[in-house]
């Protein structure tokens, strides 16, 4: 597979002059492993595995570190949680910083375990699936996001940007932006997504739940692509599949835990009392979800009726990674009993930035409604420019204070 430049490159090259660790999160697939081993050459990495010991770790973990030096590479640590407190330990003896590089797809237990025996050590990164300028070769870039949170007023006003390479709207979204998914010809998709998931229920799945019926857990993962974009109701997702709405929430979890959902909480303001309290639920790559719902072309995809709620998906999805490389913001949905929403309003310093999302290609002034209500609900806060993402190729003014944006110029 061909290395992309990834917009996180750089920031974990800096924190490895100042931390004497790092760890790498992510789910399966987003290219934990090549990105480290750019990063560190000349570095051995050592894969570990839930059922082999390879070098018995698990048995003698200060053995194993004595016969690989560092720096090194840990690829799947959350396997060998025995390693950890050696780790620590091996750490404390030098002060030279870069020592050891881990990776962990499954968020619960790997934060878990290092949180208790590396606290204060290790500085931690999330890596997402591939972003649009990742995918056209341009990961050292700056993305959008940075400059219109920074500076939105500016943003706004020199949107001229289009992304070169991008292939059109349907197929980006029919492949999702795993790295592997990316660079694969269309007809081996289906076989690169049936691997993708046999490998996460038969390893991830069994080592964070007990789950006796993996046909009704793959029956939840279709449900759960199925209802992407939309509020989460566990007692639903129950009755869908005879279970009890607590096992919804406790699935619902545990694909939290493996990077596989993502949820946004409701803005709770205090002008208006009866708003959603709903969160918002997002599977983490359209591909994936398109396999699940047996989408099985581009094509279908552009008569699906599902093709609005992956489009948002995607853009959600797309934020959430670009923040975990920005300084954070607090991220919301906002609806009220009336019907108004924005699907997205995202907070930092005091600030706030509504962003409506619309599959189409020409968004108009009626699109802009949620955004006009969310601003007249609450005059008391300090409310920048807000942004239409949509379907088509133009960036452009739309209302007073609200602009569309492009997907291709994000």
């Amino acid at each position: 597979m061909i290395f992309l430049p990834r917009h996180i490159k750089n920031k974990i090259l800096s924190s490895a002059k100042h931390f004497k660790a790092i760890l790498l999160l992510g789910a399966r697939q987003t290219g934990k492993s090549t990105l480290l081993r750019n990063i560190l050459p000349d570095s051995k990495m050592i894969v570990f595995d839930p059922i082999q010991d390879l070098y018995d770790v698990r048995k003698d973990p200060d053995k194993f570190l004595d016969l690989f030096p560092a720096p090194l590479i840990l690829d799947e640590v959350q396997f060998v949680p025995e390693l950890l407190a050696a780790l620590k330990r091996r750490v404390d003896q030098k002060d030279m910083m870069g020592q050891y590089y881990l990776t962990g797809s499954q968020n619960f237990s790997v934060l878990k375990s290092i949180s208790e025996s590396m606290a204060g050590r290790v500085a931690i990164f999330n890596l997402n699936p591939f972003t649009p300028l990742e995918i056209s070769s341009m990961g050292d870039e700056k993305v959008w996001l940075d400059d219109y949170l920074s500076n939105p007023e500016e943003f706004v006003n020199s949107i001229h940007r289009i992304i070169p390479g991008l292939p059109p709207l349907n197929e980006f979204l029919f492949r999702g932006t795993y790295p592997r998914a990316v660079q694969l010809p269309l007809n081996e998709l289906e076989g690169f997504f049936l691997s993708y998931i046999q490998t996460y229920v038969e390893r991830d799945v069994r080592l964070i739940e007990k789950i006796e019926n993996f046909t009704l857990f793959g029956d939840f993962l279709r449900l759960a692509a199925v209802s992407t974009a939309q509020e989460i109701n566990a007692s639903h997702l129950g009755r869908e599949l005879n279970i009890s709405s607590q096992t919804a929430r406790k699935w619902l979890n545990m694909l939290l835990y493996s990077y596989q959902w993502i949820e946004l909480p409701p803005y709770k303001g205090s002008a208006i009392k009866r708003l959603s309290e709903k969160r918002k639920g997002y599977f983490k790559d359209t591909g994936l979800a398109c396999h699940l719902m047996r989408i099985t072309s581009p094509e279908s995809l552009v008569t699906s009726l599902k093709l609005g709620f992956l489009f948002e998906t995607w853009v959600i999805n797309y934020i959430h990674t670009c923040l975990s490389f920005l300084s954070p913001a607090n991220c919301y949905h906002w609806r009220a009993h009336s019907g108004s929403e924005v699907d997205l309003i995202l907070e930092r310093d005091g600030a706030f930035y509504p962003i409506e999302i619309k599959c189409k290609s020409k968004p108009n002034k009626t699109d802009a409604s949620g955004i006009k209500v969310f601003c007249q609900n609450y005059p008391n806060l300090k409310i920048k420019p807000g942004l239409i993402i949509h379907a088509g190729e133009e960036s452009y003014p739309i209302d007073k204070n609200i602009y569309a944006l492009s997907w291709k110029a994000l």
